[in-house]
């Protein structure tokens, strides 16, 4: 009579492919840890780039003896924005580059969402030649058409006027315009209009009260980009606009440099922060208010 036979179980070691892999995991945590640490350098060295020239921004601006050097004052002062906030020195050049920087991304904004409409929404032959062209139109640059534009304004005697200055700036900015808000109006579904084209709206009061207030994120972000070309354009005010009373801010900032290569460095700093601090508002206001993706909701096909 045999007795049970006894069964031992015995813990073998980890097979050779477990081992190779757990060499690959490391290796690849290696890699992937040393590429982290790569990343991380290279974004403090650009992040170094615009933090000394924003550091010396500052100083400077609170600096009555400021040179070119960043260096911290030897004692804060607000003498530089007191010279400054005069209105010849600083308010109505601002205001002066409010009205061509809002009016010609206002115009900029209407003219782009009457032309992307046709382009978005209905299918011919003559989209595709229509958007090469507007392509075509971006490509262009400004210096290449302001003597051409120059002579324009001299002959219909609109040289030295904010109004003409503000059509042509939104004129120079339209192209990208239409292509950005065709983009955005394609995201906007169709059967909202045919709803209500259903109703008896008309094609106009269907883009008025149904596309354009689904687009607005869009629409902000166009207004802000306008608003941020021609805010920080210098080339086309300076041909086009001569009496002081008309220069927009981004070429009065000119008068801080003096002769013989003497700048107050200061002032400049302090004129700088002043101008910089709309489009930053702006910005925030912009994001704050039409920030976010389309809302959809509550949309019904009908």
């Amino acid at each position: 009579m045999s007795g049970p036979v006894s069964s031992t179980t015995t813990t073998a070691a980890p097979p050779d492919s477990q081992r190779s892999r757990s060499v690959r995991q490391g290796a690849r945590s290696l890699r992937r840890g040393a590429a982290s640490w790569s990343a991380s350098v290279v974004l403090a060295v650009i992040a170094l780039c615009f933090v000394v020239p924003l550091s010396w921004l500052v100083l400077a601006s609170f600096d009555a003896e400021a040179t070119y050097e960043t260096a911290l004052p030897a004692s804060f002062s607000l003498a530089n924005f007191t010279a400054i906030l005069t209105p010849e020195q600083t308010f109505v050049p601002l205001w002066n580059s409010f009205i061509l920087s809002g009016g010609s991304a206002a115009l900029t904004v209407i003219a782009a969402v009457l032309a992307a409409y046709p382009l978005s929404r209905f299918n011919t032959r003559f989209n595709r030649p229509f958007l090469y062209t507007v392509l075509f139109g971006t490509c262009l640059p400004i210096t290449a058409i302001m003597v051409p534009v120059y002579s324009l304004f001299v002959q219909l005697n609109l040289l030295d006027s904010l109004a003409a200055t503000t059509f042509f700036l939104a004129a120079t900015s339209l192209p990208m315009a239409i292509w950005m808000t065709k983009n955005f109006m394609d995201s906007v579904p169709v059967s909202l209009e045919e709803a209500a084209w259903v109703d008896g709206a008309s094609a106009m009061k269907a883009l008025w009260h149904i596309v354009v207030p689904l687009m607005r994120p869009g629409l902000g972000v166009v207004f802000i980009f306008v608003f941020i070309q021609a805010w920080g354009n210098f080339f086309v005010p300076f041909i086009l606009l001569f009496s002081q009373e008309n220069q927009p801010a981004a070429v009065s900032i000119f008068r801080f440099f003096g002769q013989f290569g003497t700048v107050a460095y200061g002032q400049l700093a302090a004129f700088s922060i002043l101008y910089a601090l709309p489009v930053i508002v702006l910005y925030i206001l912009v994001s704050r208010v039409f920030g976010g993706s389309f809302a959809m909701s509550g949309a019904l096909k009908g």
